[in-house]
């Protein structure tokens, strides 16, 4: 799937951050973040190990679905700004290409407790309705991961499902997970 970001005007500035796309260079700088015990707790991914987190981050389709995240010039996180494809009957198929996204994010926890996740995630979530003109974003998480739902809550999220115990965890086992939306329509209302 091609990722076409293009129509959003790079960087982003918000009143305290930048946004912009990732680049190579943000290797290292997002893989202390990530590395971090409580960070790595709730990825996908266990990236330990620097150059299989290299491989994975410089690969063109990641690559193209990374912004990090800036305060005065410095890496303190990235997002993940996936566009994708809802579910759609085969003959109206076309209509739904790159409607919706999917969202993630990290911050460094150094950053955290002062508004940083809040405020960017707020801004992708404008990027998504007014630059991109999407229709509809969603994010997931471990149930456990209370900072990253109420951030997604205070955010205007819905809560769209609870599931118990179908999220493996490398350390914790099974695990209950949840999904979040929001649409255009509900964003554009709140605001």
């Amino acid at each position: 799937m091609t990722q076409d970001l293009s129509a959003v005007a790079w960087p982003v500035r918000t009143d305290r951050l930048q946004l912009r796309p990732a680049t190579p260079a943000d290797v290292e700088a997002t893989w202390q973040i990530r590395r971090l015990p409580e960070v790595a707790e709730w990825l996908g991914h266990d990236f330990s190990d620097h150059d299989e987190y290299a491989e994975r981050f410089l690969a063109p389709d990641r690559l193209a679905t990374t912004l990090v995240i800036e305060l005065g010039g410095r890496p303190i996180g990235d997002l993940m700004l996936f566009l994708e494809d809802p579910w759609a009957q085969s003959d109206v198929a076309d209509r739904a290409k790159n409607v919706q996204a999917m969202l993630g994010w990290v911050l460094d926890p150094a950053y955290g407790g002062q508004g940083y996740a809040t405020e960017a995630v707020a801004e992708v979530l404008r990027i998504c309705f007014e630059d991109l003109g999407l229709r509809r974003v969603r994010a997931l998480c471990f149930a456990d991961n209370v900072p990253s739902w109420r951030l997604m809550e205070r955010l205007g999220m819905r809560r769209e499902e609870y599931a118990v115990r179908d999220s493996l965890h490398r350390s914790r086992g099974w695990l209950d997970g949840m999904s979040y939306a929001l649409l255009a329509d509900e964003w554009r209302a709140a605001r």
